[in-house]
C-alpha cells in the first residue's frame, strides 16, 4: 500500500518543500498539491518536482473548467518532464461555487466533460494530430466559429509517457461508474473501508464491467486523518469540524451527497441533526454531533495495534493508497508519524 500525504503549505511554502524532502527520505510515496481557490496547483508541482528525487507528485485536483483539456495535457506532460516520470493527474469537476463563485465560468455536464478531457489528454499524449468531434469540444474549433484557419496538431515534444496515470475524484454514483470505467485511479472523499460497497458497490462493479484491461485494476485512493499513539484517541475531536462541514454545509438540505453517503454508512439520523444544525449557523454543536464511531471509522487515529487493524480494513476495501492527513503539530511529528504507518502499511 503507497502512503500519500496533502501538501499543506500554511506555515510557508520553501518550509513545507524542506518537510516534503525529509518525508521523501521517511518512505512517503506520494504528496498531493491542492488547488481549490488557493495559489495555482502547477507552479508548486513544478518547484517540488526539482526539489525532491523519488516521490510521486500529484494534483490533488485540477479542476476541469478553467483549462482547456489540451492545456490540461500539456501542462500533464510538462509536469511529467520535469519529474523524470514521476507525475499523476488528479483531476475533478469541484463546484459550482468555486467554478462559477471565482473563476466566473458555468457549472455544466461535469461527467460529460471529464470522458472527453481523458480521451483529448490521451490522444494528446500520443502526440496523435488532435481531432475530437465530441459534445462539448469540438477540436480543432470548426470554421464557422471562428477563423476558419484551425488545423489540427499535435505535442511538438515527446512526452516521457506515453499515459500517465489519471486519478479522478468522484462521488456520484454515476460519476463514480465512468471513474472506474476510464480512470487508472478513484479519488472519494469520507471512505469508509466497511461500508463503502453499501453505497459504491453497484456504480464501481458497473464502471469495472466496462473497463479497457490495459488500464489494469483501478487504483484506489482514501484520505484518512492520522494519528498514531496509545493517547491519540484525545485528538478525534479535532476532526469533527471538517467532517461536519461536508455531511452538513456542503450543499443545500436534499443537495448535499456528503450527507447522503453518511446517512447510506447507516447514519442517517445523525447526518440530519449534522446537517440542521451546521445549516442553522450551529457549527460547534454541528461538530459535537458527530457520533465518535463515525469519526474513527472514517480514520487512523489510535494505538499502533488499533491503526494496523484499520489499515487492514483499508486495503481489504480495496484501497491502494492511503493519502493521509497528519494530526501534528510540527514538523518533526508529522515525520514520525509518516515513519510509523510506512512500517504499519508494509
Amino acid at each position: 500500500m503507497d502512503i500519500g500525504m496533502m501538501l499543506d503549505y500554511s506555515g510557508g511554502f520553501r518550509e513545507a518543500v524542506a518537510e516534503v524532502r525529509e518525508l521523501e527520505n521517511a518512505g512517503l510515496d506520494v504528496i498531493v498539491v491542492p488547488e481549490a481557490y488557493s495559489f495555482d496547483a502547477v507552479s508548486q508541482l513544478g518547484y517540488l518536482a526539482a526539489a525532491t528525487e523519488r516521490i510521486r507528485l500529484a494534483s490533488g485536483i485540477l479542476q476541469i473548467y478553467t483549462r482547456t483539456p489540451t492545456l490540461t495535457a500539456m501542462t500533464a506532460a510538462g509536469l511529467d518532464y520535469v519529474s523524470d516520470g514521476r507525475f499523476i493527474l488528479g483531476i475533478g469537476a469541484s463546484g459550482p461555487q468555486v467554478i462559477e463563485g471565482f473563476h466566473g465560468v458555468r457549472y455544466d455536464a461535469p461527467l460529460g466533460r471529464i470522458r472527453e478531457i481523458v480521451e483529448i489528454c490521451r490522444s494528446v499524449w500520443l502526440r496523435e494530430r488532435l481531432e475530437h468531434d465530441g459534445r462539448h469540444y469540438r477540436i480543432p474549433l470548426p470554421a464557422d466559429e471562428g477563423t476558419g484557419l484551425g488545423k489540427p496538431l499535435k505535442l511538438i515534444n515527446q512526452p516521457v509517457r506515453e499515459r500517465i496515470p489519471i486519478v479522478i475524484a468522484a462521488l456520484g454514483p454515476q460519476s463514480v461508474a465512468q471513474t472506474a470505467e476510464i480512470a487508472e485511479g478513484w479519488q472519494p472523499h469520507l471512505f469508509h473501508p466497511e461500508r463503502a460497497a453499501r453505497v459504491w458497490g453497484d456504480s464501481l462493479a458497473k464502471g469495472r464491467a466496462k473497463r479497457s484491461p490495459e488500464l489494469g485494476p483501478l487504483e484506489i485512493v482514501a484520505s484518512p486523518a492520522l494519528a498514531i499513539g496509545e493517547d491519540a484517541d484525545a485528538l478525534l475531536p479535532l476532526i469533527k469540524p471538517h467532517l461536519a462541514l461536508y455531511i452538513g454545509g456542503m450543499g443545500a438540505r436534499g443537495k448535499n451527497f456528503y450527507n447522503d453517503l453518511v446517512a447510506g454508512y447507516g447514519y442517517e439520523a445523525e447526518a440530519a441533526v449534522i446537517q440542521d444544525l451546521y445549516l442553522d449557523g450551529r457549527k460547534d454543536e454541528a461538530a459535537a454531533a458527530v457520533p465518535d464511531e463515525l469519526a474513527r471509522e472514517l480514520s487512523l487515529i489510535g494505538p499502533a495495534g488499533y491503526v494496523a487493524e484499520r489499515i487492514a480494513a483499508f486495503r481489504e476495501a480495496g484501497v491502494t493508497t492511503l493519502t493521509v492527513a497528519p494530526l501534528a503539530r510540527t514538523s518533526a511529528d508529522r515525520i514520525q508519524q509518516i515513519s510509523e504507518l510506512r512500517v504499519l502499511a508494509g
